[in-house]
């Protein structure tokens, strides 16, 4: 006999989509199926040298880089992130991270990589908000896939100011050199995938690329969930 608490829960405390704000049927967690739908894939994955590659060309070496979706001002998915990144809401990251572990789980040169790696939170900034969003978008990836997530490796060596509202130069002077790894045999001869939430100008994860790459034939590959 199924128990009926769960659906008496739901009736005074019902699920809603971040997205959309609409009661969420029992199969769906965290969004509905319609906003999912809609939301601005990016298919990346499907096609190489694609516009997310070649912003780092000439940058640093990145094997393949893809985002889920496209990211804009007053939409759904910058209502997804708000929720991830700033109202505690956490495990909408495992949530999307599976969904792109789904999407992504026929594009081989993702799928091999050796280890996943999340974009780090410097340990102040970390206590502050309780979690990593990063790292809660690779777990989903990691258990999808059954690949091992490494959390320690790579760390943020100094507590830089905010990206917001930066330019394309002060980003990358904000962000420079500040990476770096504790150990720099653990990415040898590994091809790393590195996550994070949602790439502007990239200076983040060409800073944390270049870190990974004082490994001795490391490789890196990048997914995010949303491009700007």
């Amino acid at each position: 006999m199924q128990n009926p608490f769960p659906h008496f829960l739901n009736l005074l405390f019902p699920k809603i989509c971040v997205a959309c704000a609409d009661a969420l049927e029992q199969n769906e967690e965290y969004i509905c199926l319609k906003c999912l739908y809609h939301l601005p894939k990016t298919d990346f994955h499907n096609v190489s040298e694609n516009e997310m590659e070649k912003r780092f060309w000439g940058k640093v070496p990145i094997e393949r880089a893809t985002a889920f979706f496209y990211f804009s001002k007053n939409s759904s998915v910058q209502k997804i992130l708000y929720q991830l990144k700033y109202r505690g809401n956490k495990e909408i990251g495992e949530s999307f991270g599976k969904y792109l572990g789904i999407e992504l789980s026929r594009s081989a040169d993702f799928r091999n990589a050796d280890v996943i790696v999340p974009v780090p939170l410097h340990a102040k900034r970390l206590r502050k908000r309780g979690y990593n969003q990063s790292e809660w978008i690779a777990k989903g990836i990691a258990k999808q896939w059954n690949k091992p997530l490494d959390v320690d490796n790579l760390y943020r060596a100094i507590e830089n100011p905010t990206q917001t509202n930066k330019g394309l130069y002060e980003r990358w002077e904000n962000v420079n050199d500040i990476f770096k790894l504790k150990d720099n045999t653990t990415f040898r001869n590994k091809h790393v995938l590195l996550i994070d939430d949602v790439m502007t100008t990239g200076a983040t994860i060409e800073a944390c690329a270049n870190a990974i790459l004082q490994s001795e034939n490391a490789k890196v590959s990048v997914i995010t969930l949303a491009i700007a």
